[in-house]
């Protein structure tokens, strides 16, 4: 049974207990089986891919709700963010009432968010690629009306804070996002809109690294790039199989960016 079977059985709300198994009782109104917990409790321990893909989901979209909420007011554009988030994930309709659900919670004066983060990076076992995803998205939400208010950096902040990232990392995070919004065309609640086209500075922002550096750097960078957002990976790592598609999108956004950024070096060592 997938993890999304097994939440709609009642098992995963009570094993990750906490605020996260909170929220998804409120979602699911679970009354769990006591005696099919302490028979699941050894197989579902923390760090297992099923119930990591369970905290993923129940806290992207929880947070994505809070930040929505954080300015006093949840925009059209916030809105069309988080359906264009469901769409690519290919949702089915139970998931994607969950999914709303979930966000409203978000939106709720009594949210933690600072509890949420702190168990969700708990059940992630600290994995890095997982929660730089989870970072991303979340970057993009903030980004939806095209800027990040005080109250939206604020909870960026505390994202930032309760995963672990520095400051440069949050900001090459950020980078990344701001830059593939245009680079490719489109990006969240953006559709498939386009413009003249990408740059190349916009290019070696999203690989992290400066017009100066090296080739074999260029490459260091590409190949720790792929690797931090190869979607076969992430899902071992706990990513929602559903959330493939965007993890392939991510891996196009940064071979674009490569390419780019080789054929304009390749053009200038013809010259």
């Amino acid at each position: 049974m997938s993890w999304w079977g097994k939440l709609l059985g009642g098992s995963f709300g009570y094993l990750l207990g906490g605020p996260l198994g909170a929220l998804i009782g409120i979602v699911f109104g679970h009354n769990f089986d006591r005696g099919l917990v302490s028979n699941l409790r050894q197989q579902f321990e923390p760090g297992n891919q099923e119930r990591v893909q369970t905290a993923f989901f129940t806290a992207l979209f929880s947070v994505m709700g809070h930040l929505a909420k954080a300015d006093g007011r949840v925009s059209e554009s916030e809105i069309e963010l988080a359906r264009d988030v469901m769409q690519r994930m290919n949702l089915n309709d139970s998931m994607r009432q969950a999914a709303i659900r979930l966000f409203n919670q978000g939106k709720q004066p009594d949210f933690v968010l600072s509890d949420v983060l702190r168990q969700f990076r708990r059940e992630c076992h600290g994995r890095r690629n997982l929660m730089r995803m989870f970072a991303e998205i979340l970057v993009h939400a903030a980004y939806a009306d095209g800027r990040v208010d005080v109250p939206e950096r604020n909870v960026l902040e505390e994202v930032r804070i309760r995963l672990g990232f520095s400051a440069s990392e949050f900001r090459h995070i950020e980078a990344v996002v701001y830059n593939a919004r245009h680079f490719g065309g489109g990006g969240f609640g953006q559709g498939d809109a386009t413009r003249a086209g990408p740059s190349l500075h916009e290019a070696y922002e999203i690989l992290g690294v400066e017009a100066s550096a090296s080739d074999a750097r260029v490459k260091k960078a590409y190949r720790r790039m792929m690797n931090q957002h190869h979607p076969d990976k992430l899902v071992a790592k706990g990513l929602p199989e559903e959330m493939m598609r965007l993890a392939t999108e991510k891996t196009q956004e940064i071979k674009q960016a490569y390419e780019m950024i080789k054929k304009d070096r390749e053009k200038k060592g013809a010259a």
